[in-house]
């Protein structure tokens, strides 16, 4: 049962200090309360506090790291249902099943499809995470020699294995030991001997519903009983494999553990998307990015499925009440020299990369010079006078270009052409030229001043 502010309040050590980073102790209660900080920012806490507070305090959805070293993924974590509430924490997990009754040749071209899939968007690495391996042969044989060959060709990829088999569990999980794999397919006919086998090689355990109908009722047993048995650390799966009822579970799952504090579904969700038919496999993904999936096993990964689910995640993981930015700064677009143009935009992520793609698409060697505007686009900077005369004119004196060209012209975006006068007063000696309105024309606006 999740602790009142009051009730927080009466534990804690009452100095109103501030060194927790609020005003007074009451305050940094209720925040407690509401989940939206951390016990650990007070220095003072005694241990009989620390001990009560740490699980009434903790995310209601259980944090787990998958995988270690760089690739490692932050699952769980999360704190809201909705998105605008406050934020969605820890981005879902995508990853591609490989099958052990695929020929050695196959399961390597489903690794380099792995290896392979990393794009850049808005400034940031997105690629499919993680391996799920099945054991569709029912063979140890088969689904060890599997193992060995993504353990030997993906060593830094995060693995998830796929069986109900405990021995088969135990024969392929020893490849992955101080990796963090997650063994999934505990049931209510293994729980035991599952439970044993992720105790033993500290992994993270699966754990599934039956899939004939077995539901949350079946899943909240099983998890409170794998928690008995030592296991801390889990994933779970109720069963759910038509988009309707994998949208209903996941949506009751989420509601238990925020809204009723129930643990035992307060647990990363994993979902099984893989359809015969690639779009609709898409869309079946779709619905686990939008609603609270943690985990979203895929049976391929063409290059358009993933610009669509990675640009979708993106979208619903970033903070809305952050606009995405980039670093202030002259950002050079291919090899300019002295004479090459000087442009100026805000620092609103979508708008840099978009003007700066349309400046390299242009190939005209050019200056961009990126000015925080806290990451507003460019009217709503003007509006919000951020991106006014006597700004950007500061920016441009204290930037330092003026080191790295020879001529003193400023190219502003059309949509601000009402500020060109005024930055001419400002910076005495140059010239401000009004470029296009939308980004699409800048490539022909340059090359037509090299022409």
């Amino acid at each position: 049962m999740a602790l009142t502010g009051v009730e927080i309040f009466k534990l804690l050590p009452k100095t109103n200090c501030k060194k927790c980073g609020f005003p007074t102790c009451l305050a940094f209660a209720m925040k407690l309360a509401q989940r939206q900080t951390s016990l650990d920012l007070c220095p003072d806490v005694s241990e009989e506090a620390k001990q009560k507070l740490g699980e009434a305090s903790a995310p209601p959805v259980r944090p787990i790291t998958f995988g270690i070293g760089d690739k490692a993924l932050k699952m769980g974590e999360e704190t809201v249902l909705f998105r605008h509430d406050k934020r969605f924490v820890n981005p879902c997990v995508f990853a591609l099943e490989i099958k052990d009754t695929l020929s050695d040749d196959e399961i390597k071209n489903k690794i380099e499809e792995v290896l392979t899939s990393e794009i850049e968007r808005v400034g940031q690495k997105l690629r499919v995470d993680a391996i799920a391996l099945m054991n569709d042969s029912n063979d140890v044989g088969r689904f060890e020699n599997a193992a060995k060959i993504i353990a030997t060709g993906a060593p830094d990829v995060p693995v998830i294995i796929c069986t109900d088999n405990p021995q088969a569990a135990d024969a392929v999980i020893k490849l992955f030991t101080d990796k963090k794999p997650i063994l999934y397919g505990a049931d209510s006919t293994n729980a035991e001997a599952m439970a044993e086998i992720a105790k033993k090689y500290k992994s993270i355990l699966g754990v599934k519903a039956s899939v004939s109908g077995g539901g949350l009722d079946e899943l909240s047993a099983l998890t409170e009983k794998i928690k008995s048995l030592g296991v801390e650390d889990m994933v779970i799966d109720s069963g759910a494999r038509k988009a309707k009822d994998i949208l209903r579970d996941n949506t009751l799952i989420r509601r238990a553990a925020i809204k009723k504090n129930f643990k035992p579904l307060g647990y990363p969700v994993i979902t099984f998307a893989q359809r015969d038919e690639s779009l609709f496999e898409t869309l079946i993904a779709v619905i686990g990015v939008a609603k609270y999936s943690s985990i979203i096993i895929l049976s391929s990964i063409e290059k358009w499925k993933n610009l669509a689910i990675f640009t979708l995640r993106q979208n619903i993981y970033t903070d809305p009440q952050v606009p995405m930015q980039v670093e202030q700064k002259i950002y050079k677009i291919g090899e300019p020299n002295p004479e090459s143009p000087l442009l100026v935009t805000t620092n609103f992520s979508l708008t840099y990369f978009i003007v700066s793609g349309e400046v390299e698409n242009s190939r005209v060697p050019s200056y961009l010079a990126v000015m925080d505007c806290e990451g507003l686009s460019v009217l709503t900077a003007w509006a919000a006078g951020k991106f006014t005369a006597s700004k950007i004119s500061q920016f441009i004196k204290e930037s330092g270009v003026e080191h790295d060209i020879k001529h003193r012209e400023l190219i502003i975006p059309g949509y601000v052409a009402i500020l060109s006068g005024s930055i001419e007063d400002k910076l005495e000696g140059w010239k401000v030229t009004v470029g296009p309105r939308e980004a699409n024309g800048i490539p022909a606006f340059l090359r037509s001043r090299t022409a």
